[in-house]
């Protein structure tokens, strides 16, 4: 009870500051969000940091695929293939 009165008590202030701080202050915001991500250097790190998860996935699925079943082992299999087929989540082909 006491976690949940705190988020509401979070919520509801979090609510007054964001309705004085007005809908210019949210646009203000809103932009250099849009600008942040727009940095070729960001764009750049989060496609870095996506091929690292997928490599690190296959990895994984490495180790763990000779210890499966063989019609599971066979899934994970045809899955990744098909995965590696198509183009990234970013929109760039992969090499």
């Amino acid at each position: 009870m006491r976690y949940r009165l705190t988020f509401v008590s979070g919520l509801a202030i979090g609510y007054v500051l964001g309705a004085r701080a007005g809908r210019e202050r949210y646009e203000q915001l809103r932009k250099g969000m849009r600008r942040i991500a727009e940095n070729p250097a960001v764009r750049n790190a989060g496609e870095a940091a996506a091929l690292s998860g997928r490599q690190a996935a296959a990895k994984a699925a490495d180790a763990v695929q000779d210890r499966l079943p063989s019609s599971l082992g066979d899934r994970v299999r045809t899955a990744r293939d098909h995965r590696a087929r198509s183009s990234s989540d970013w929109g760039a082909e992969t090499h």
